[in-house]
């Protein structure tokens, strides 16, 4: 095999850096280094090829060359399954160890809750909790398996219906047995204060007015009543006495059964989206992932059961 020609690795970095932003300082803030630094590495690497990679422009910045732009694009891909190599081994040697990603009101309303559960299935195994509502990009990040809450079109990757969602109406048992302001059926919600969950970057989501709408209730002014930024909070503000909050039958929690909250109704509306354990499918049967998955489907259809009981 004949010896390889490869150029400074830090100023491999630097160029595919700045050609990304035609920006030499962006590009520094980026990987940690001054927009000088940036320069000189890019001026350093230039000189090994031999050829200009930018073009210096003193009145618009900088510009790529015909050579500078083909040779970024194959340098991002480089790099790109260079740090996918990189994340795979560094998963290899925690063969037991599995790093899930959910959004903090799925992780803190049901999933951490049941680890016990897997604790005593799978003594050996260690999860790690990773929370964020952003979309895990697992060729970028140190996470093996997500839950994500979408309708299932995950192309590329391993995907599995863990639950459907579905709303439904609920409060302290302080609220009910008012003769004055009753609440017996769903038109009853006008007497009462409504709590809202703020969640406006998710279209569809199944709020007040839709929930309303699906149950036959008009003419009702849905805008009144507090907001409150996580699902946990609403439900507080409910088991406390405030108002009627909408729940879901996965992230309700222990409410109801430790009677903290009640149902006085039994309209149910199915969400627009649902949840799914999702993964790469090349890692997606690895022993350790494959029975932290089998885990939680199973968990998810006994949730379910003791929903419908």
């Amino acid at each position: 095999m004949s010896r390889r020609r490869l150029p400074p690795l830090n100023a491999l970095r630097a160029f595919e850096a700045a050609a990304r932003h035609l920006n030499f300082e962006k590009a520094g803030d980026e990987i940690a280094v001054t927009a000088s630094a940036v320069g000189q590495q890019v001026r350093s690497l230039e000189a090994w090829l031999g050829r200009p990679l930018f073009l210096r422009q003193p009145s618009r910045g900088v510009a790529l060359t015909p050579l500078g732009e083909h040779y970024a694009a194959s340098l991002t891909d480089i790099l790109d399954r260079l740090d996918n190599a990189t994340a795979q081994a560094l998963r290899s040697d925690r063969s037991n160890v599995i790093t899930v990603s959910s959004m903090p009101s799925f992780a803190s309303g049901w999933l951490i809750p049941r680890l016990g559960s897997l604790k005593e299935q799978h003594p050996d195994l260690e999860v790690r909790v990773s929370v964020d509502t952003r979309l895990t990009d697992f060729a970028r990040e140190d996470v093996d398996v997500a839950i994500r809450f979408g309708r299932g079109n995950y192309p590329g990757l391993r995907s599995d219906l863990m639950m459907e969602e579905y709303f439904f109406a609920v409060c302290s048992a302080s609220l009910l047995g008012d003769p004055e302001r009753p609440l017996n059926e769903p038109a009853d919600l006008r007497h009462h204060t409504l709590l809202h969950e703020s969640v406006y970057s998710i279209p569809d989501y199944t709020t007040w007015d839709r929930w309303l709408a699906a149950v036959g209730v008009t003419g009702l002014d849905i805008s009144r009543g507090p907001h409150f930024p996580h699902t946990y909070l609403c439900l507080q503000a409910a088991a406390s006495g405030q108002g009627v909050a909408l729940a879901t039958n996965v992230l309700i929690g222990d409410y109801l059964q430790a009677g903290r909250l009640v149902q006085p109704f039994p309209q149910q509306v199915k969400g627009s989206y649902q949840y799914y354990v999702v993964c790469p499918e090349v890692t997606a049967d690895r022993p350790a992932l494959a029975a932290f998955r089998r885990w939680l489907l199973e968990e998810a259809a006994m949730h379910a059961e003791a929903g419908r009981a």
